[in-house]
């Protein structure tokens, strides 16, 4: 199978290539061991076997025509402009976001033009579409009303994955990303990135001031968990996928109080001593106000969140490199 990693550098891309690389084949990988074409503007490190790193900007015509040079079995689309810098620098998420998922569509329809052989279409939209403020339950029928062109961007992107879906040109699957943890420090414009500091910093024996209060509340799934919903994403049959081909992915949901005490579970009492919290109406209202959440329609199709939040927070920390 040839499989395409978009934002393949990123820290979600990164950790589904190296399972690709050195983990068992997830089951319905049938055949030999995959090869991959990651995609992203940069690379660093040394040359592997059964890959092919493209570096370049997804937006560009002559990088999508190389990656799908030879006929593509699934493509990962990973790449984005995130919340806050989407926020910040418009024209750039409106290229990467919107018009590059355009043309990566463009290209999978091609290829079944050319081949009758379509392309499994894996897209990581977000929870950002749901906007804010939200109802007091979050479910499969909830209204879709983004607040951040972000979200009004992964929007459109979803329905244009129906719709290339509908029209036989691609087994379009979206799956909408709950806050994942825990990213690296390095800042690129996650307003969320917070979720993931807590943790890190807690763990590794450092105060943490809070940015939001003690009962905000959020959803949060690990990075290994995540892995394994875009791997089932993309080798599940062609029956899950009657009803719908978007799911709202299961999540765990929590205050920050809650967060902080398996942290303490998993780490030790003295965790407790180590954080204080304040209060950011902004922040809370995007990050800090989720309510309960129902996700039936991605359980049936065998979507799983991390279990229980002490397994979170192991999880969250396991080795990245």
């Amino acid at each position: 199978m040839n499989l395409l990693i978009t934002g393949a550098n990123g820290f979600v891309g990164k950790a589904l290539a190296r399972r690709l690389l050195t983990g068992e084949p997830p089951p319905g990988f049938a055949g030999p061991a995959p090869r991959l074409t990651l995609l992203d503007l940069t690379f660093t490190g040394p040359e592997m076997a059964r890959v092919r790193r493209l570096p370049g900007s997804i937006a560009d015509p002559k990088v999508l025509a190389q990656a799908f040079e030879e006929p593509v079995d699934v493509v990962f689309h990973l790449a984005s402009i995130p919340g806050g810098m989407a926020e910040q620098q418009y024209e750039l998420a409106r290229e990467v976001n919107l018009d590059a998922t355009v043309r990566l569509l463009e290209a999978a329809r091609a290829q079944t033009l050319a081949t009758s052989k379509p392309a499994t279409f894996i897209f990581a939209s977000t929870i950002a579409v749901f906007g804010s403020p939200l109802p007091a339950v979050v479910d499969d029928a909830t209204p879709l009303k983004p607040k951040l062109t972000y979200g009004a961007q992964k929007l459109v992107g979803e329905v244009l994955l129906e719709d290339f879906h509908r029209r036989g040109w691609i087994q379009g699957r979206a799956v909408r990303l709950p806050g994942i943890v825990a990213r690296p420090p390095q800042r690129t414009g996650q307003l969320s990135a917070f979720l993931s500091d807590i943790i890190r910093e807690l763990a590794a024996g450092n105060s943490y001031a809070c940015p939001v209060a003690a009962d905000s509340t959020t959803w949060l799934m690990s990075l290994s968990c995540i892995v394994d919903n875009l791997l089932h994403a993309a080798v599940m049959g062609p029956e899950a996928c009657r009803d719908s081909r978007v799911w709202t992915l299961p999540a765990l949901r929590m205050s920050m109080t809650e967060l902080v005490a398996a942290i303490a579970e998993v780490h030790g009492s003295d965790v407790l001593n180590r954080v204080t919290y304040s209060s950011n109406p902004a922040l809370e209202a995007n990050f800090g106000r989720y309510p309960p959440l129902k996700t039936p329609a991605a359980e049936a199709a065998g979507f799983k969140h991390d279990g229980d939040l002490p397994t979170l927070v192991r999880r969250a920390l396991l080795p990245q490199a």
